[in-house]
């Protein structure tokens, strides 16, 4: 019985020791060496202190602030699990759009993930009005500002370009 059971527990064991520290510590490694920024979760830094990070919206209280896309559980940090043939998925889109015309798709729809740190250029052009006011800055200054924080296509192909909203309330000076 040891002759069948001990060659089972070595490799049990190696097993566990390569897939479960030495492949995931050296992946960390080359991770760290290659792209030491985004293996870092994309911190941003100011002033020595991490202020968010590239990858997770945060929302600013107040009109002064551009808002990230609503999350589908409106708690800013969870998913929704409502499916696309939902009625209530659909009551609160058009609740979002209320009253309103030509609302960019991001604007009327939550975020899958309740995290996306992305917005289209379409849904931050719609709070310029709101945020110059709030701030008693011409809109064109402040449109101006959302210009120089929109991000391209990826390599001129790939996605829709985008603007960070986390990006753009820190350059309006967001703690």
């Amino acid at each position: 019985m040891w002759n069948l059971l001990r060659p089972a527990l070595v490799m049990l064991g190696g097993f566990t020791l390569l897939l479960g520290l030495i492949v995931p510590l050296g992946f960390t490694g080359v991770a760290q060496a290659l792209f030491p920024q985004g293996a870092n979760g994309s911190l941003i830094v100011r002033e020595g202190r991490v202020v968010g990070s590239d990858l997770i919206a945060r929302r600013m209280e107040g009109a002064a602030w551009f808002q990230p896309r609503a999350s589908g559980s409106d708690t800013g940090a969870a998913p929704s699990n409502l499916g696309a043939t939902s009625a209530a998925l659909l009551a609160a889109v058009r609740a979002r759009a209320e009253g309103q015309r030509d609302v960019p798709a991001d604007a009327a729809t939550a975020s899958g993930s309740g995290l996306d740190p992305h917005i289209s250029p379409a849904n931050a052009a719609r709070q310029v009005a709101r945020v110059a006011e709030a701030r008693g800055l011409p809109p064109a200054q402040m449109q101006a500002l959302v210009d120089r924080y929109t991000e391209g296509r990826l390599l001129g192909l790939l996605g829709e370009p985008r603007v960070n909203v986390l990006r753009l309330n820190l350059a309006l000076g967001a703690p």
